[in-house]
């Protein structure tokens, strides 16, 4: 069967800059697909691409997109390069909408994005309002001792009951790095520290994840699941963070879950409902037993 492609493209301004060691992202930028079956069915697939994480520039999609202007075949998605993982994503979940049930999210558990710095004193009471028991935090945006600061009266504010996610988006040097560990180890809150060093790296995160007693989670050195099965390959058990949106095909996702045992965070790429929606599906399927990084509707 012979799917009818559209495309319509994207831009949704956030509420305000969302800050990271990369530096501020303002809109996000995408592409939504539809295809329409022989019998006038239509579903949905989001491409919602981050080239500094590895995925196909938004471009680079939309030259991709273009080929199939007289439609696409079940046959040409499930063999679409994995040079374009978003693109592979969007279309594999199109596929799968057409029999796939709608998420219920008012019973996840989600963790919930806070804004860098100070800001997050005062703005982690909009999570906890909602119901979000874990927290993720970005840092490596300011000066250490800043951060350090904010970061002990952060946890004097939330409630016992609560973890934190510190993200550092791969901006820490080693000392910085080891400096927050042991505040980490410390203090007892802290589920993870999320990609504290650049993925060129990994060696030294390998020896990072064995020193200290808080764990480490990969993200910028595992964009895309070629890049996780790598890092597997070369010694790496803790967590990963997976961005379904960019990451590649899920039926590979599930192959690789099926082949080890990976212990996954599943997480936003500030995608639409559409792609969040199928992200979701594809976390329910393979039972993740952390909070889904998808606590971000305050962003937009």
């Amino acid at each position: 069967m012979k799917y009818q492609l559209a495309i319509t493209n994207y831009n949704y301004p956030f509420r305000q800059p969302l800050k990271t060691s990369h530096g501020e992202w303002k809109i996000r930028e995408g592409i939504i697909i539809s295809l329409k079956d022989a019998e006038g069915n239509i579903s949905y697939g989001e491409i919602a691409p981050l080239p500094n994480f590895g995925s196909e520039t938004l471009k680079q999609a939309q030259k991709f997109c273009s080929q199939y202007s007289q439609g696409i075949t079940e046959t040409e998605i499930n063999q679409i390069p994995e040079q374009f993982p978003a693109c592979q994503f969007a279309f594999e979940s199109a596929l799968a909408g057409f029999s796939a049930a709608k998420i219920n999210e008012d019973h996840l558990q989600l963790s919930c994005l806070l804004p860098p710095g100070k800001d997050a004193l005062k703005q982690w009471q909009i999570g906890w309002e909602k119901g979000h028991q874990t927290f993720k935090w970005k840092i490596g945006v300011f000066s250490l001792q800043e951060e350090l600061s904010w970061f002990e009266q952060l946890l004097n504010l939330l409630p016992d009951s609560t973890q934190i996610r510190l993200d550092a988006n791969a901006g820490l040097t080693l000392a910085e790095a080891k400096q927050w560990l042991t505040l980490a180890d410390a203090c007892g809150k802290v589920e993870f520290l999320e990609q504290p060093l650049p993925p060129q790296q990994f060696p030294m995160m390998l020896e990072l994840a064995t020193t200290f007693s808080t764990p480490l989670a990969l993200d910028e050195s595992v964009g895309t699941l070629r890049q996780l099965e790598t890092c597997y390959e070369n010694g790496w058990r803790g967590i990963f963070v997976v961005k379904c949106a960019i990451a590649g095909s899920p039926r590979y996702l599930q192959q690789l879950c099926e082949q080890y045992f990976l212990d996954l965070v599943f997480s936003s790429a500030m995608e639409t409902s559409i792609g969040r929606q199928a992200a979701l599906q594809l976390a329910m399927k393979l039972s993740s037993r952390r909070a889904l990084g998808f606590g971000v509707d305050h962003w937009f």
